[in-house]
């Protein structure tokens, strides 16, 4: 069976666009792959996080999986800095990887700013780090969002280079898995921007935590246009806001955004909305409510956070030894 590996970032308020993006496809996958889900609150330090904070938001990542329907007993779930294995490879990789490909990355041009020299050494090597979370355990796919697929890219240099570099086929040439009409979910007050948990605005999101009345208000608030939705994809362009609530729309249905089009053709937003939110609530309400229980019983989340901790590393020291012995490091 063929291994797959993510993970998401423990920085708070996770909403529509991580459950549409990332933690919905998780539960699919594991009928089909042995999977490894994780909570990279390693990757969160790359800027600074209130330790407190930090605790709960790691624990929120492991209630959202379970709350969307991840079940421990058949993938793994943990938190990243629990297993000593990707810290130690990701150095390992720093010295593999170059710094010509890590210039090109645009995320941290775009997450550093104008302010670059006073960006964090880990925000830079962000990239080799998030190489040894996937490699660590030799997983053959990453389902990713299309603001990862470059450094997915720089994992499979990575593999690349060391397998090159040392004559051997240790790394396996990961690929990646992008799903659905909502892998990029925008923001319910500018279309062009994406759903964020930064966003001054909270009517800019649905977050987890969101009950079913505020799902329905954000929703019924959400910015549209005037005109009626068209029949075609190409009658979306140029119209961010409604391009963004047809695909989320077409995402929680499982249909795609030429279905949502062929059936609401013609349609005001005085129409389609209402059912859009009466779906949403459907849909996501629940896991709210689910999300709500398990964060008020850390124990219980922190046990299965645990448990997979302990399964993570079982698969991961046996490829770390077998990579350092491949380096030339002695043994113990």
């Amino acid at each position: 069976m063929s291994r797959i590996f993510s993970g998401v970032q423990p920085s708070g308020n996770l909403h529509l666009g991580n459950y549409l993006g990332a933690i919905r496809n998780f539960v699919g996958l594991q009928a089909d792959y042995e999977c490894i889900y994780c909570a990279v609150d390693m990757h969160a330090i790359t800027v600074w996080q209130d330790p407190a904070a930090l605790r709960s938001n790691t624990r929120e990542v492991a209630a959202a999986y379970l709350a969307a329907g991840v079940d421990p007993e058949r993938s793994i779930i943990f938190a990243q800095s629990t297993v000593p294995a990707h810290a130690e490879l990701a150095w390992i990789f720093n010295c593999v990887a170059r710094l010509g490909w890590l210039n090109r990355m645009t995320q941290f041009k775009e997450k550093a700013g104008k302010n670059r020299e006073n960006a964090s050494l880990g925000l830079y090597a962000y990239p080799s780090l998030m190489a040894a979370d996937i490699l660590a355990y030799k997983a053959t796919h990453v389902p990713v969002g299309e603001d990862q697929k470059q450094h997915l890219e720089l994992t499979r240099d990575i593999a690349q280079k060391f397998n090159n570099d040392y004559g051997t086929e240790t790394f396996p040439i990961v690929e990646p898995l992008i799903f659905g009409e909502a892998t990029r979910v925008m923001s319910l007050r500018d279309g062009s921007k994406k759903m964020s948990k930064s966003d001054p605005s909270d009517y800019s999101r649905i977050t987890f935590t969101d009950d079913r009345d505020s799902i329905a208000k954000k929703l019924r608030k959400a910015r549209t246009d005037a005109e009626p939705l068209p029949e075609t994809e190409a009658g979306l362009k140029d119209r961010p806001e409604a391009a963004n609530l047809v695909g989320i729309y077409a995402a929680l249905a499982d249909m795609t955004k030429k279905e949502v089009l062929v059936e609401f053709a013609g349609s005001q937003f005085s129409t389609f909305k209402p059912v859009l939110t009466d779906l949403a609530v459907e849909k996501f309400g629940p896991i709210g409510e689910e999300m709500k229980r398990l964060m008020a019983d850390p124990a219980h989340v922190d046990a299965i956070l645990k448990k997979g901790a302990e399964r993570a590393r079982e698969l991961a020291q046996p490829i770390l030894a077998e990579v350092k012995d491949v380096v030339g490091f002695l043994s113990p």
